[in-house]
């Protein structure tokens, strides 16, 4: 294999650029971006404090609350700063192996909060459509496997994208990433060489995740659905509607996002880099900055502890 004089063997340090074309108004851009983790870092925490600290509400469908506010804040932190540290501070290297261990991250991230919203809706499913069997089912020792495996799955699922980076893509052309992130195919862009394994195993992972998960969340859904409006009493569809509200706006945004990216990035070859770029981050910062609003709104066992820990 020929190697051009600007190709670089392993480089130990990357660029990231921030916003590619907008470097002028990144101070500005960081304002808003800095604001949605502030409130998210805060909304998440106060989920936690308020479910651990509530006896009423040790049940599966506030512990998988939780788990998705632990997700949450790890995903941003593993983000966020040196995103506005790039924004603010013009701090725009990061070390290769660091650039790797974020990519890993914020795609096992991902990938456990949607394994989190399917168990969500399996959790509501059983609650609904089986009640009486519900609390034999989700025992604390099956949620404790679920988190477990969602974990698992994720992390292993995620894991042979650094090998294939770290062992297969040694040689680059650049070292500049033109993102805020350290993401997968940006990346994997950099690389000369062969990057087809790279790029088909990065989908085979999205596929993997994404699509099981949301074709099992709308299957369980429907099925919802279609015993809810079984229900004889007008008073009971709406209880049990009202559980799941919450819970369907999460997933939606959630996915709605990932898929709208996924699509921009594929077949928006025509849309400016920016634009890629914002959607791609808007797309790590939305869900976590929504989730608790959404679930401090629409839930009145969270809304009514909220409202003690503000009045205390």
């Amino acid at each position: 294999m020929s190697i051009s004089n600007i190709t670089v063997f392993m480089p130990s340090v990357l660029t990231l650029i921030g916003i590619p074309g907008l470097e002028s108004v990144q101070c500005w851009i960081g304002i808003p971006f800095c604001i949605m983790y502030l409130i998210a870092m805060i909304g998440n925490s106060l989920l936690l404090i308020i479910i651990k600290s509530e006896p009423s509400l040790h049940e599966p469908m506030y512990i998988f609350l939780g788990m998705l506010g632990v997700t949450d804040i790890a995903l941003l932190t593993s983000v966020v700063p040196k995103m506005l540290g790039i924004f603010w501070f013009h701090i725009p290297e990061i070390y290769f192996d660091s650039c790797l261990l974020q990519m890993w991250l914020i795609h096992t991230f991902q990938g456990i909060e949607s394994g989190i919203l399917l168990a969500m809706a399996l959790d509501r499913y059983v609650a609904i459509c089986y009640p009486l069997r519900h609390a034999a089912i989700f025992t604390p020792h099956l949620i404790s496997q679920i988190a477990s495996a969602v974990t698992l799955r994720a992390a292993l699922l995620v894991a042979p994208c650094l090998v294939l980076i770290k062992f297969r893509l040694q040689f680059y052309h650049k070292t500049v990433i033109s993102h805020s992130y350290c993401e997968h195919m940006a990346i994997v862009k950099l690389a000369a060489g062969n990057i087809r394994v790279n790029k088909i195993y990065g989908l085979f992972v999205a596929f993997n995740i994404a699509v099981f998960d949301l074709s099992f969340i709308t299957l369980s859904y429907i099925q919802i659905f279609i015993t809810v409006f079984r229900l004889p009493q007008k008073e009971a569809r709406l209880k049990a509607f009202n559980t799941c509200i919450a819970h369907i706006c999460v997933f939606l945004q959630f996915y709605f996002l990932a898929f709208f990216s996924f699509f921009a990035h594929r077949f928006g070859s025509h849309i400016p880099t920016f634009i890629h770029i914002l959607i791609s981050s808007i797309y790590l910062l939305v869900p976590p900055f929504l989730n608790p609003l959404i679930y401090g709104a629409k839930m009145k066992q969270i809304r009514i502890q909220m409202v003690k820990i503000f009045r205390s």
